[in-house]
C-alpha cells in the first residue's frame, strides 16, 4: 500500500523559511517524479515545484529564486525549502508522487504566512 506523509508546515511570519518533507512508502521511489503542489482557499491547486528521477528541477514563476526542491532517495523523501516566505505563499501544501498513469498525493500540510 502506497504511504505518502507531508510534515513541516506551520505558522511563519512573512520573510520567514519552512522546510516542508514528503516521505513515501509502499513504491520504488527512485523512479517517481515527485513534486509539491498548493491550494489556496478558493483557489484551484497548482503546481509549485517538481523533480524528476534523474533530478531535473521545475519551479513556478511564483517561487523561483525564493523555493528549493531536492530529494533523497535514500530516505524516500522529498523536501521543499521556503525562503523569502510572503502572504501570499499561504496554502495547504501537498505532495505528488507520479508515474506515466500513476499519481499519489499526500493529505496535505498547512503553511501559513503571517505577521
Amino acid at each position: 500500500q502506497v504511504q505518502v506523509v507531508e510534515s513541516g508546515g506551520g505558522l511563519v511570519q512573512p520573510g520567514g523559511s519552512l522546510r516542508l518533507s514528503c516521505a513515501a512508502s509502499g513504491i520504488t521511489f527512485s523512479i517517481y517524479t515527485m513534486g509539491w503542489y498548493r491550494q489556496a482557499p478558493g483557489k484551484q491547486r497548482d503546481m509549485v515545484a517538481s523533480v524528476t528521477a534523474d533530478g531535473r528541477t521545475n519551479y513556478a514563476d511564483s517561487v523561483k529564486g525564493r523555493f528549493t526542491i531536492s530529494r533523497d532517495n535514500a530516505k524516500n523523501t522529498v523536501y521543499l525549502q521556503m525562503n523569502s516566505l510572503k502572504p501570499e505563499d499561504t496554502a495547504v501544501y501537498y505532495c505528488s508522487l507520479r508515474l506515466g498513469p500513476l499519481n499519489y498525493w499526500g493529505q496535505g500540510t498547512r503553511v501559513t504566512v503571517s505577521s
